[in-house]
């Protein structure tokens, strides 16, 4: 069922867990991720990029594509579709198609504007029922067009905006989008707390899952983290499979080359790679 992903944060936050956001880029995307949530019982959000919402032809594709998907694959799990790294206007967009959940990533701005545009994204969207994460610091890396330098949340700016009425907040804590360096001095737990501490309970967002090792995501749990974003790992694994169908020559052989074949590897591979995410944050028969 399509709902926003307010509840099913808090509900994890509350029983120390973590919902995993599984970005979407197309129908065998979508219905790989949507098809695991519901053999492993968990909650889940389908996170669109504004790359990825491009691509799939404009966000009033990608909400009507997933809610016939629920319905047609008769999904019973919480199902939230949430805008991932927002603009002001690209959630405004987002909010008129359809999705049950956005961000708005105001990180790139000063603190006060940050502030200004976040409040009115929060109250459209809550009018509406819809959810709302925001972003204090920024997320190192670049992922579909967006780029951020790495910084550290500030504690006290993370709690002014929260005090905004958002339902759950993203803070860098030294994590990165893409694949993490050999070099990488890990997540910040001290800032974690000190947000944690800052934001009172709020569900917290963990962005960059992918190549984060199990002790520490399991740490940020422990810590107030309720929302693990997982992208570039379902990627690297669709790309793996298909390459290996391909290199095999499985698509000569018989009618390999129809798309339905040439795409199944890489779609199991993401099924198996949600699967093992949602193992390891806790969200099995959590639904």
């Amino acid at each position: 069922m399509l709902v926003n992903a307010r509840d099913m944060l808090v509900k994890a936050k509350n029983e120390g867990y973590a919902v995993g956001q599984f970005n979407i880029n197309n129908l065998e995307w979508t219905k790989a991720v949507l098809l695991t949530a519901q053999e492993c019982n968990s909650p889940v959000i389908l996170g669109v990029s504004e790359g990825a919402g491009k691509y799939m032809t404009g966000y009033k594709t990608v909400a009507a594509m997933v809610k016939a998907m629920v319905e047609e694959l008769n999904i019973t799990v919480p199902v939230a579709l949430h805008l991932d790294h927002g603009s002001y206007e690209g959630a405004k967009k987002c909010i008129e198609a359809g999705f049950t959940s956005v961000m708005f990533d105001g990180s790139h701005y000063g603190i006060e504007e940050n502030v200004a545009k976040t409040k009115e994204i929060v109250e459209l969207a809550h009018s509406l029922g819809i959810s709302v994460e925001a972003e204090v610091g920024s997320i190192g890396g670049e992922e579909d067009g967006v780029t951020g330098k790495g910084e550290v949340a500030d504690a006290q700016e993370c709690a002014m905006i929260a005090a905004l009425g958002i339902d759950f907040l993203a803070a860098g804590i030294g994590n990165i989008h893409g694949k993490y360096p050999a070099n990488w001095q890990g997540l910040d737990f001290e800032a974690l707390e000190k947000i944690k501490n800052a934001t009172e309970g709020m569900p917290l967002v963990l962005h960059g899952g992918t190549g984060i090792p199990a002790d520490m995501i399991k740490k940020s749990i422990s810590l107030g983290v309720a929302k693990i974003n997982v992208n570039t790992e379902c990627q690297l694994s669709f790309a793996a499979a298909t390459r290996e169908y391909i290199e095999a020559g499985k698509d000569q052989q018989g009618k390999g080359y129809d798309p339905r074949k040439l795409l199944l590897p890489g779609f199991e591979a993401i099924k198996a790679t949600v699967k093992e995410k949602m193992e390891l944050f806790g969200s099995v028969n959590k639904a």
